[in-house]
């Protein structure tokens, strides 16, 4: 059975960002404390993945094999943040497609990514590789920052995605997601997103979920 997911930065104002504060904050501190998952980031950071093209010749329960396992579960949704998709227990009636996706104001305060049986942020994370992915905030795409987080880590986020053409042609090569020619890519959105938002004081709010 497919799955359908989505890694989504959207724009808010530091009243709403301090409102989702209380929900989202203790998750992502769940999901960075898991030994697991630790183990797994560390792992990653050690161990740069093979080239994309060249995943399907891996021999299964080969070191490289196990690496590549290792990553994808990392930077699929994270067992703690996916509450965040339709709440806590039955009498929490949080959904974030209405409570936080459709609060933006304008379209254009959000990047979102759908995807079908892969995820955005694995695509991403393994395009751009494990030390760029390091100076993202947050834990494997979701964060939660106020304006002044923003204005923070804007240089490292330019940083993190600052390529010369070669890069740039290089790191698109190892992006597998099968996006139509009018959706943004992922190197672009997250960046596109931290610049308007440091210019117009807002914060942000990034999530990589399962969601159906």
């Amino acid at each position: 059975m497919g799955i359908t997911t989505a890694w989504a930065i959207s724009a808010h104002s530091d009243a709403f960002i301090e409102e989702l504060a209380p929900r989202m904050r203790p998750l992502l501190e769940a999901e960075r404390g898991d030994p697991v998952a630790r183990e797994r980031w560390q792992r990653w950071q050690k161990e740069p993945l093979p080239d994309y093209h060249t995943w399907r010749t891996i021999e299964a329960g080969s070191p490289d094999a196990n690496a590549i396992n290792s990553f994808l579960e990392l930077t699929a949704s994270g067992r703690y943040i996916q509450d965040m998709y339709n709440g806590s227990g039955r009498d929490d009636d949080f959904w974030i497609v209405e409570d936080v996706w459709q609060a933006t104001r304008d379209p254009e305060e959000m990047f979102l990514s759908i995807q079908s049986k892969t995820y955005a942020l694995s695509a991403f994370f393994h395009a751009i590789g494990p030390h760029r992915a390091a100076l993202f905030p947050g834990w494997c795409g979701s964060f939660l920052l106020t304006s002044a987080e923003v204005r923070d880590t804007l240089s490292r986020v330019e940083q993190a995605l600052a390529f010369t053409d070669e890069e740039r042609a290089a790191t698109m090569r190892q992006i597998w997601l099968d996006d139509s020619p009018d959706d943004e890519s992922v190197l672009d959105g997250p960046i596109r997103q931290w610049r308007q938002a440091a210019r117009t004081g807002l914060g942000l709010c990034g999530i990589s979920l399962t969601i159906h």
